[in-house]
């Protein structure tokens, strides 16, 4: 429900901790969370930046629908975010097993992958925004030794590419080009010009009492 009568209801449509944290870091708080639940496999010969667009796009369009339903969440800007990780057009899977974790550092070891984020956004007269943001990571060559502890921390488990930069697996990483909120899950410069250009105030929330 809305704190102030001249802005819309702010629904995010994931159900990521990350992506919560991120927006919470700028002052932001959703209205509603309404994670949409929908296949992400990626499609016969799909891109990465094409999967992390449509996937965004789906899952904002899914939201917004269920949050016109609810009368106390009109109007509305629904932000949805996918991301991506790659080595080339080979898009690695979010982990949920060792052997999958095991293979994703052993592929990404040594050697430069990319990120993207597709965000999209539905606005309160129904019109769709995207954007993609790209970034490009190198690890360092990871030792057995580094492996297993990492493996055995369990931190990769439902994470993109099986790690997760803002944790442990921050050791690894030799050099970083681009948004690092990004790789953690969610752009926020990108997310936050995004919703302003829709009529959500993100700044006004960083003065005391406003």
């Amino acid at each position: 429900m809305t704190d102030a009568a001249d802005r819309p209801c702010f629904i995010l449509a994931s159900g990521s901790p990350r992506r919560l944290a991120l927006l919470a870091q700028i002052g932001v708080e959703p209205d509603a969370v309404i994670p949409a639940d929908i296949e992400e496999t990626p499609r016969r010969n799909e891109s990465p930046r094409a999967l992390a667009q449509r996937l965004a796009a789906e899952k904002a369009t899914i939201a917004a629908a269920a949050a016109r339903k609810r009368p106390e969440l009109t109007p509305a800007i629904t932000l949805a975010a996918d991301t991506v990780v790659c080595v080339g057009r080979r898009i690695l899977p979010k982990c949920e097993i060792h052997d999958e974790a095991e293979d994703c550092l052993s592929l990404l070891s040594g050697r430069a992958h990319r990120v993207y984020t597709g965000l999209s956004v539905i606005t309160p007269l129904g019109g769709q925004r995207s954007r993609l943001v790209e970034t490009r990571v190198r690890f360092k060559r990871l030792s057995r030794v580094e492996m297993n502890a990492y493996l055995a921390s369990g931190e990769w488990r439902g994470k993109a590419g099986g790690y997760a930069i803002q944790g442990l697996a921050g050791a690894f990483v030799l050099r970083l080009v681009g948004s690092y909120t990004n790789v953690v899950g969610l752009p926020l410069a990108e997310a936050a010009n995004m919703l302003v250009g829709e009529g959500y105030p993100v700044h006004r929330y960083w003065t005391p009492g406003a």
